[in-house]
């Protein structure tokens, strides 16, 4: 495992256009990151991670600096895990021109996530900008517990730089609460009523499928949700090709975000 502490150096020295998949982190590695790294040392001849935790894409500095950070940790998980390539570059090594696109998100984008974190996609788009023009992978491979920021990764930046991207399934424990570096924040009684919320969630799922006409009781599940987290930031039921609101039996998706105290989750089933 080589780490690399630039992009410069990593261009150097290593040929990334043959065949890498490359897995972008903000650290705090948990089995989702594992899963989306063992998909690409199974599709690509190597596998590049990243591990940036990107100021831009947080609302509030206070977030920014309590976000779970271990990296001796994640580089003895990546050191296991057979990785070929890390890339821990600084602040200073990813905003030092100004190669980094500024990326404005239409208002019909502005929905879920991007409704209530202005700025956040923005400054998603604009690290993955620098990092897909520099790297040039061959793939990378995203988690869909970030449903949203997957759509707009490729609705913004699909096809400019020559990266396929992959979605894979969210990884979640056997209790259908999904991996979060977030998670790292919570106190067991948050887990325990996070697998409430999921719990609940996927039942409504069910419901759904079953029976289109129980989408009627979203609010009564925002109400219910509600008395188990501290707040409810949103509960909506979008179409999961286009994040609209055409939705029917096939193509609907929930999708959620709440929180305990000041630690925001998402999820979306």
């Amino acid at each position: 495992m080589i780490i690399f502490k630039s992009i410069n150096k990593l261009k150097k020295k290593v040929n990334i256009k043959a065949n890498v998949g490359f897995v972008p982190t903000m650290g705090s590695l948990h089995k989702g990151h594992i899963a989306l790294i063992k998909k690409s040392k199974q599709k690509c001849n190597k596998t590049l991670v990243s591990i940036f935790v990107n100021p831009s894409q947080f609302n509030k500095s206070a977030d920014y600096i309590k976000y779970p950070r271990n990296l001796n940790k994640d580089l003895k998980i990546l050191k296991k895990l057979k990785v070929d390539y890390v890339l821990v570059p600084s602040i200073k090594d990813i905003y030092k021109t100004k190669e980094q696109m500024k990326i404005k998100i239409k208002n019909e984008d502005k929905i879920l996530c991007s409704k209530f974190r202005p700025g956040h996609f923005e400054g998603v788009l604009g690290v993955i900008s620098v990092f897909l023009k520099n790297i040039k992978a061959k793939y990378m491979f995203l988690g869909n517990k970030d449903f949203q920021q997957i759509f707009l990764i490729k609705k913004y930046l699909g096809n400019k730089f020559g990266t396929k991207i992959i979605n894979c399934k969210t990884i979640r424990f056997k209790n259908l609460l999904a991996y979060s570096s977030r998670n790292n924040l919570l106190s067991k009684k948050n887990i325990k009523n996070g697998i409430l919320i999921s719990g609940i969630i996927k039942k409504f799922h069910k419901q759904i499928s079953r029976n289109f006409s129980k989408i009627k009781e979203i609010e009564n599940i925002k109400y219910k949700i509600s008395g188990i987290c501290s707040r409810v930031e949103y509960l909506e039921i979008r179409n999961k090709n286009n994040l609209k609101t055409n939705i029917n039996k096939n193509n609907f998706k929930i999708f959620v975000a709440y929180y305990f105290g000041t630690v925001r989750l998402i999820d979306n089933f």
